[in-house]
């Protein structure tokens, strides 16, 4: 007997299986993008990039919040839909960071001091949780929408902080490096 809690174990483990091989793929395509050194002439567009890449974080950060609110209120239905928003502004933060990356060279953070020691905190805090919180997040969305809420309450109270954390310093990184972009 299945009930809504129980969905098919093996539809789970395929599932879990993608997620695992994404959360993998995702940083060491990411690594090896950034290793590259002859980069791909994309076009001159594409060294604005950074700019939409700091406003889709900055608009991920105010979509997490609201939906961080509406849980809060016990506003499910509003709550999903923020979250799906939240994934789609990842996949589309995702595809930009990686045409980027693939087509100009990494920007080297001028400033000294103080600040430099803050902003290399940051920009390590910041990859080092990102590379946890997406398997967190891939796996707690994965159980919201397969209606396992008990599983993805489990999750989502560490997924959702630690991605808010993520997308916040993104922002206070591209604040603190954008004065260093060449365009």
């Amino acid at each position: 007997m299945q009930t809504e809690e129980m969905p098919v174990k093996s539809n789970n483990s395929q599932v879990l299986l993608v997620i695992n091989i994404v959360s993998i793929a995702v940083p060491v395509v990411v690594a090896l993008l950034l290793g590259i050194r002859s980069k791909f002439d994309l076009g001159d567009w594409t060294g604005s990039l950074p700019h939409l890449i700091g406003g889709i974080n900055s608009l991920t950060t105010l979509v997490l919040v609201a939906a961080w609110v509406a849980i809060k209120q016990r506003k499910y239905r509003l709550h999903g839909t923020l979250m799906t928003t939240a994934i789609v502004l990842g996949a589309i933060f995702l595809v930009c960071y990686v045409t980027y990356h693939l087509s100009n060279p990494s920007t080297a953070y001028g400033g000294g001091g103080l600040l430099r020691s803050v902003y290399y905190f940051t920009l390590i805090s910041h990859i080092g949780l990102s590379l946890i919180v997406l398997p967190l997040v891939l796996r707690s969305f994965a159980f919201a929408i397969t209606k396992q809420f008990e599983r993805h309450q489990r999750i989502a109270r560490y997924a959702l902080p630690i991605w808010l954390y993520v997308s916040a310093t993104g922002v206070m990184v591209y604040m603190m490096i954008r004065p260093y972009y060449q365009h």
